[in-house]
């Protein structure tokens, strides 16, 4: 039963959609992200720890997400991005900037992976030279940003709107769905 239930989950995952966290320090704003990607049918996180501090997940928060994820790690942005380029992926990543496209106008049905930054500065300036697209949340209130987590959630559920609605078929390939069955088994 439990085999085919990561199956079933695995096969309903999406191999065109992609999140990069850089440097994201607060184990709640990380374990709630992993939950939120989890949730959402991502496989793949990139984690951007310059300084090599690792993962600090809080359990409880992320119940657990973590497990049925595929994390990779690297000490730098254009190594990541190198290689998501590599797969085809654009990179998108969150600013909030007038001259960043609303993910409501972006187009989330192409490969893309996003980018978030960090709590306290967002991504790094360096990062978003980088990368393909700005993209940002619109908001009309007083309070000009969100969590990280928060936005996460956001746009990665936006992104899962968009490609529900173009009827898109982006599955994991079965090579690597046999390869995830026998690692999580």
């Amino acid at each position: 039963m439990r085999r085919g239930r990561i199956e079933e989950v695995l096969r309903k995952r999406w191999s065109g959609l992609a999140l990069v966290v850089e440097e994201v320090k607060n184990p709640h704003n990380i374990s709630a992200i992993l939950r939120t990607a989890d949730a959402a049918g991502l496989q793949y996180v990139y984690i951007v720890d310059p300084l090599g501090e690792g993962l600090n997940v809080n359990e409880t928060i992320s119940t657990g997400a973590e497990k049925w994820l595929t994390i990779k790690t690297f000490y730098s942005a254009k190594i990541c991005f190198e290689e998501l380029k590599r797969k085809g992926f654009r990179i998108a990543a969150t600013a909030l900037r007038e001259d960043a496209v609303s993910i409501y106008d972006y187009d989330f049905t192409q490969r893309v992976a996003v980018v978030f930054g960090n709590e306290k500065n967002g991504v790094r300036k360096s990062t978003l030279k980088l990368a393909d697209d700005i993209i940002k949340i619109p908001m009309r209130g007083m309070v000009q940003s969100l969590n990280v987590s928060v936005s996460a959630g956001i746009i990665l559920f936006e992104a899962v709107r968009q490609r529900i609605n173009a009827s898109i078929k982006d599955p994991l390939p079965d090579e690597e769905v046999k390869k995830l069955l026998v690692r999580l088994k």
